[in-house]
């Protein structure tokens, strides 16, 4: 079994919907169960392209799936959430993405893991400290308590 943490945001229609959904249709997804959901963060996004403000959060399953059955799991369920894949960085109703799987380091086509930007991006940071600040980054080799700053532009969503 392997414990993995997904990001997860979305910031078109009934966002926190759209969040409560993709967790429940996670926590179905075979041989996966969810174990830990972090609060929800309000964001503005990144990229450059103008958009309404994401719900980011971090979620922790343990799975007996390997990273790419479970980011098929994942993209399939951003499909049924009509996710719409036209502008990079650009709105979106759900977004899911493994950002640790493990310990594992994978650099293939379809899947970077760690993600390549998470050590960046606050977003992702600061919630992810909120459930597993132990959680190890595999390429810097530190603690995600040790990579997370206070940032004002990720405000916890009431």
């Amino acid at each position: 079994m392997t414990v993995a943490y997904i990001s997860f945001g979305s910031n078109m229609g009934d966002r926190a919907r759209q969040i409560t959904d993709a967790l429940a249709m996670l926590n179905e997804v075979r041989e996966t169960k969810v174990t830990q959901v972090s609060a929800l963060y309000e964001t503005a996004p990144v990229g450059g392209v103008v958009q309404d403000d994401f719900l980011n959060g971090v979620v922790e399953v343990s799975t007996y799936l390997s990273a790419l059955e479970l980011l098929d799991e994942i993209q399939a369920i951003e499909l049924k959430l009509n996710r719409v894949r036209k502008i990079h960085w650009g709105p979106r109703t759900i977004d899911l993405d493994i950002v640790l799987f493990g310990s594992q380091v994978i650099d293939s086509e379809r899947l970077k893991v760690p993600h390549p930007y998470m050590h960046e991006r606050s977003f992702v940071l600061i919630p992810l400290n909120e459930i597993a600040p132990y959680a190890i980054h595999p390429i810097l080799n530190q603690k995600v308590s040790e990579l997370v700053t206070l940032d004002p532009d990720v405000r916890i969503y009431k």
